[in-house]
C-alpha cells in the first residue's frame, strides 16, 4: 500500500494558503471602502479590530448597524465573519453589498465582488467564484487582483488552460508577483512541463527566499523530478517558518508520505 502512496499536491492547500493570505488585506485598507465622512474614523476602527480580534469587531459592528451605520458596518460585520470562519455568510452578504454599490463606482463595486469571491474559494464555493470574478474584471479590466483570484478558482475547477491564461495576463501587467508565479508554477507542473514550472517557482523564491507557498511548490517539483533529499529540505523548511494551517498540513502530509515509502 506504500508504494501506490502520492505526494500531497498542494492543489487546495496551496489555494487556500494563497486565498487565506489575501482575505486580510480586506481588512487592511479601510480607506478605500470608508464612507466619505466622519464614520471614515469609525469604520477604519472597527476594521483594524476585524484582525486582531473578529469576534469583537463582530459584536461591535452589529451595534453600528443599528444605530445607521449603513454599508460601511455591513462590510466590518463581513469582515469579521471572515475572521470567524463563517464564510458562506460573509460572502453573501459582500456580494449583496456589492449589488447595492451605485453603478458609477466600478472599483468599489468590483472589489467587493473579489471579496465574496475569495470568500466562496474558502467556503468550496470555485464556481460561484469564477462568476463573481468575471463579473468583476468586466467591471475593471486588466487588474492583476482579479486575475490571480480568478486562476485560484479556475485551478479548483480544473480548468487549468484557463487559470494559465489568467496568470499570463497577471504577470504582464505586474511581473514580480509571487503568487501569481507560484500559482502558474503549479499550473505548468500539472501540465508536465517541469522546466517551466521550476523557473516560474525559483523567480519567486529569488523575490522572497522564504516564501512558503513556493517552498512548498519546488518541493513537489523536486520530488517529481526525483531530488528527494532537496523537496525534504523545502517541506522542512515550510515546518519552521509557516503559520499552522493548510501549506503546513501539506508539508507534514508530503513528509510523512517521503517516510512511508522509505519503510
Amino acid at each position: 500500500m506504500a508504494g501506490k502512496a502520492k505526494s500531497v499536491v498542494p492543489g487546495l492547500a496551496l489555494l487556500a494558503g494563497l486565498v487565506a493570505a489575501g482575505l486580510p488585506a480586506v481588512a487592511q485598507r479601510p480607506d478605500k471602502y470608508a464612507p466619505q465622512s466622519l464614520e471614515a474614523r469609525e469604520y477604519a476602527a472597527c476594521m483594524k479590530l476585524a484582525r486582531s480580534n473578529p469576534k469583537a469587531a463582530h459584536d461591535s459592528a452589529l451595534a453600528w448597524r443599528a444605530k445607521a451605520g449603513g454599508n460601511a458596518a455591513i462590510h466590518c460585520i463581513a469582515v469579521s465573519l471572515l475572521g470567524l470562519g463563517e464564510t458562506s455568510q460573509a460572502a453573501e452578504m459582500l456580494a449583496e453589498l456589492a449589488g447595492r454599490t451605485d453603478a458609477r463606482r466600478p472599483d468599489l463595486k468590483a472589489g467587493l465582488l473579489g471579496q465574496a469571491a475569495n470568500a466562496w474559494i474558502v467556503a468550496d464555493r470555485p464556481q460561484t467564484a469564477e462568476t463573481l470574478l468575471t463579473k468583476a474584471l468586466a467591471l475593471k479590466p486588466g487588474d492583476a487582483e482579479l486575475l490571480i483570484d480568478r486562476a485560484i478558482a479556475r485551478v479548483a475547477l480544473k480548468k487549468i488552460w484557463a487559470a494559465l491564461d489568467d496568470l499570463n495576463g497577471a504577470l504582464d501587467l505586474e511581473r514580480d508577483r509571487k503568487d501569481a508565479l507560484t500559482l502558474r508554477a503549479s499550473v505548468w507542473r500539472r501540465l508536465k512541463t517541469p522546466e517551466l514550472a521550476g523557473k516560474d517557482v525559483d523567480r519567486a523564491l529569488v523575490l522572497d527566499p522564504d516564501y512558503p507557498d513556493a517552498l512548498l511548490e519546488r518541493g513537489l517539483i523536486r520530488k517529481a523530478g526525483g531530488n528527494v533529499a532537496g523537496a525534504r529540505a523545502d517541506w522542512l523548511r515550510v515546518l519552521e517558518i509557516a503559520a499552522t494551517g493548510p501549506l503546513t498540513e501539506a508539508a507534514r502530509r508530503n513528509l510523512e508520505i517521503m517516510d512511508l515509502k522509505k519503510k
